[in-house]
């Protein structure tokens, strides 16, 4: 009988080492798994953090679009009337006081585009430049380099660094050799 008793307490310790071995398996598994977890978590928690960002950058640009196409609108007209307040002035004393009048609105709506960072370039002697200029006359010229601007027909505007209309200008080119 002390052999049977010997041998009888050797096994459960057997047993609850291997019982314990799968238990530590098991919790380590569980810990990878909350590892993965909160992997995935962390990594969601970013891509909404960049899909926030992205969107609210898109919203901002498209507001800023927008804007930009509005003032592009309003060019024109305020164009026709400063052209029209230049041929005013060898009026009679009544229209000129009108046209003094229809000045300082002029220069009340150019007050406003200058506080939104929006101002006109002049372009008459640069050179021609895509994103600022739009060539609608070209004039064969020795006097002047290739693609120097010669006139400018109607103003350009920028918004800080973006162009917002174009200057519509003539450009100069060199004359063609004729063949003899």
């Amino acid at each position: 009988m002390n052999d049977e008793e010997k041998i009888e307490p050797q096994a459960e310790p057997v047993a609850e080492q291997t019982n314990k071995n799968e238990e530590l398996t098991q919790l380590q598994k569980l810990e990878q798994e909350i590892e993965e977890y909160k992997d995935k978590y962390l990594r969601q928690l970013a891509e909404m953090e960049n899909m926030r960002k992205r969107l609210t950058k898109e919203r901002q640009e498209m507001v800023r679009f927008g804007i930009d196409n509005v003032i592009a609108d309003m060019l024109m007209p305020l164009d026709n009337l400063d052209n029209a307040l230049k041929s005013a002035t060898a009026s009679s004393p009544e229209v000129k006081n009108w046209a003094l009048g229809f000045e300082m609105i002029l220069g009340q709506f150019k007050e406003v585009l200058s506080q939104h960072g929006v101002s006109a370039f002049n372009s008459v002697g640069e050179k021609f430049d895509p994103f600022l200029h739009e060539a609608v006359e070209v004039e064969e010229t020795d006097t002047h380099s290739e693609g120097t601007i010669l006139q400018e027909f109607v103003k350009g505007y920028r918004c800080g660094e973006r162009t917002i209309r174009p200057a519509r200008v003539k450009v100069a080119k060199p004359p063609q050799k004729k063949d003899l």
